[in-house]
């Protein structure tokens, strides 16, 4: 009797097909929610808010008046740089809360 197969045992590769179609199913809803979550990155004590999606598109800018000081510009730009890097940090947060087991950051 012949032995067919390089891989033996052909229920283990069903299964493996089936956890990786389960896997991407997984994923792909992920990813929808993600891109449907909006996240609010801030500085200076709320002077500055930056709203971004969880495909890291700015939804919205939104700087206090107080905020600004013509004589201060570097001020207001580390304000927004500083609320545009919270704002990343927390959709990646959200990213490995919402993406399967190992396979946050991978899209």
């Amino acid at each position: 009797m012949a032995k067919f197969g390089g891989f033996g045992g052909g229920l283990n590769m069903q299964q493996m097909m089936r956890q990786a179609q389960k896997m991407q199913e997984q994923m792909a809803k992920a990813q929808e929610e993600l891109a449907e979550t909006v996240v609010t990155g801030s500085a200076g004590g709320g002077m500055v808010e930056i709203e971004l999606t969880g495909k890291r598109e700015v939804e919205s800018v939104t700087i206090k008046p107080e905020a600004v000081d013509p004589d201060d510009v570097e001020m207001l730009e580390d304000l927004v740089a500083a609320a545009l890097g919270d704002a990343l940090a927390k959709v990646a947060e959200k990213e490995q809360e919402m993406m399967p087991m190992g396979t946050a950051g991978l899209f």
